[in-house]
């Protein structure tokens, strides 16, 4: 049985171990808070960021999920300080945030990025191949869909065609349920919605496979990009009234435009701007090329290689790239780290 001094004793010790606990916990830095993006290229370069900020410089980090719009909002009220992979301007909350100075989009992360509407290019072209005839052989541009909604039918609208939308949350959604109105189309084509990037990319890949036809909205960076030939439908030259137009889901009169020239940064907060220069300048420096991403991207992809395995794996592959972003003592703390 312990005694009385023992009993204090001990009790003094747990008071002091605790109160020693909570001032370690006091001296941790709180983490960075990243967005969870869900599209691979994003989750890529997250992944990649966040190695560089951790190995590097020491800070602790974690990602918080949600929508391309809702990480957006969160990023202007400093809920988020760091969205890996922002394509600025094309949402009307980051405009808004953007005016305000609530949030920076930092640097030129990947040059040549785009998006639009894709078919593969066997539509137009056939397959010899693979035994395909061509089923849209005049289509080159988006108001030549009016022409071929059968060729593109919808398995559970077969009196109209599918067109396949981003998943809702994005901002690519409305911009695109905009266009098809722009264009005419939304009468002649369902405005398919995925449940997510997966989803969207499973059918698009599926219908590949198959050699069917399939008309879809997507972007570069991706595997899907590396992977396939497809074929980017023509939209009239970039207006910035019409702009404005496909990015107000209310707006009853959309004007059809290709989409913003795509400028691919790294999106953050003002109080991250002002609190992290020595990042800020790393961020501003990123340059990945598209190539090796969508390599990159491809691999991951393919190997269904979780994104921070995959963005170590880009590290080991590319210390050439990204060793010409920071300065020379933290890349190598980071290289040792690898």
């Amino acid at each position: 049985m312990k005694t009385i001094p023992a009993l204090l004793a001990g009790l003094l010790l747990t008071v002091g171990l605790a109160s020693t606990d909570s001032a370690a916990a006091a001296d941790q830095p709180a983490p960075i808070h990243f967005g969870a993006i869900s599209w691979e290229s994003g989750a890529l370069t997250t992944e990649i960021l966040r190695l560089i900020v951790e190995r590097g410089y020491g800070y602790p980090t974690d990602t918080l999920p949600g929508s391309t719009v809702s990480m957006e909002v969160a990023l202007a009220r400093n809920d988020l300080q760091v969205i890996a992979e922002e394509w600025a301007g094309r949402s009307p909350a980051w405009v808004k945030a953007e005016q305000a100075g609530q949030v920076f989009a930092l640097g030129d992360t990947v040059k040549n990025a785009e998006e639009g509407w894709w078919v593969p290019a066997y539509v137009i072209e056939g397959d010899r191949d693979r035994g395909i005839e061509p089923s849209a052989p005049e289509l080159r541009q988006v108001q030549d869909l009016k022409r071929y909604p059968q060729v593109f039918r919808d398995p559970e609208s077969p009196d109209k065609g599918r067109f396949l939308n981003s998943p809702s949350g994005w901002t690519s959604e409305t911009v695109n349920s905009q266009k098809l109105k722009a264009y005419g189309l939304n009468e002649l084509y369902t405005n398919f919605r995925s449940g997510s990037g997966a989803a969207m990319d499973a059918e698009i890949t599926s219908a590949i496979r198959r050699g069917q036809p399939v008309l879809f909205y997507y972007w570069n960076p991706t595997p899907l990009m590396g992977r396939y030939k497809l074929v980017r439908l023509q939209e009239p030259p970039f207006d910035a009234n019409a702009w404005a137009t496909l990015t107000d889901a209310s707006n009853p009169n959309p004007q059809g435009s290709q989409s913003l020239p795509a400028k691919l940064s790294i999106g953050v907060s003002k109080a991250f701007r002002d609190g992290y220069p020595d990042l800020v300048r790393v961020f501003e420096q990123v340059d990945l090329p598209i190539q090796r991403l969508n390599q990159a991207l491809a691999n991951m992809s393919e190997k269904r290689t979780p994104p921070r395995d995959a963005a170590l794996a880009f590290l080991r592959d590319n210390r050439e790239v990204w060793k010409a972003w920071l300065p020379a003592d933290i890349a190598a703390k980071v290289e040792a780290s690898l």
